[in-house]
């Protein structure tokens, strides 16, 4: 059955979408409300209410609420991945990306909540179905090229790349579930990062990509010095 079809056969409330792209739109902000208003406790049939649709329109598009939840909390994180690149915007080495990544990324956790429902155990959980799950490993690709880093110069592309995500999900997964005694944070919890997981990060590139990537570093470094140095007044003697 066609999406027209589809959209012909059913209520949406007297005001049918346009097509599929507004029709999931519609879903999604019916979702957003019912989360803002009582968390993840809800289902299909509830969304589907508001939407004035069956369980059987938002099945078409979503084949579970663990589903939709995810695709909410997706469409809804966007703010904390911009504020994300933001916060690493100046940091060009690789693995100093991302322990600052992760440690920032569970620091936000508590004020978050989508990103709450997308990284905590639960039925929005982007590891409910496992660290290497499409929905895991698209949204750890979407915190990745964020870095302001030059992953083909360090020698991390594609299946590498991949296997980075990977990586950092299964950390930050463990992280999650098991804090630590006392819980790693702050200094600390950098400290930890750059001690045991940098280092994996770092001798997974070549050594040429690892000096292209020093090389670089120490010229932005430079180049940031020179341009502080011109902007200070001079002092008259």
């Amino acid at each position: 059955m066609g999406s027209s079809s589809l959209m012909r056969t059913h209520g949406w409330s007297g005001a049918t979408p346009a097509d599929d792209d507004e029709a999931i739109a519609r879903i999604l902000d019916a979702a957003r409300r019912r989360i803002d208003r009582s968390g993840k406790d809800f289902g299909i049939s509830d969304v589907a209410k508001d939407v004035g649709v069956t369980r059987q329109t938002v099945y078409r598009y979503f084949p579970s609420t663990e589903a939709l939840l995810f695709a909410t909390s997706v469409a809804e994180v966007g703010p904390f991945l911009d504020t994300l690149a933001a916060h690493v915007r100046k940091i060009h080495d690789p693995a100093e990306a991302v322990v600052e990544g992760i440690a920032h990324t569970l620091e936000r956790l508590p004020h978050e909540r989508y990103l709450g429902l997308l990284l905590t155990p639960g039925k929005a959980s982007a590891f409910s179905a496992g660290v290497t799950s499409d929905m895991a490993m698209t949204f750890g690709r979407s915190i990745v090229e964020r870095f302001d880093v030059d992953w083909a110069s360090a020698g991390v592309v594609d299946d590498d790349l991949d296997q980075l995500v990977e990586f950092m999900l299964r950390i930050f997964q463990s992280l999650v579930i098991d804090p630590g005694r006392p819980p790693h944070q702050g200094k600390e919890l950098r400290a930890f990062l750059r001690r045991w997981v940098a280092p994996a990060i770092s001798i997974s590139a070549p050594p040429h990509a690892r000096a292209q990537t020093k090389t670089k570093a120490a010229k932005r470094a430079a180049q940031a010095t020179k341009t502080k140095s011109r902007g200070r007044p001079k002092v008259a003697m």
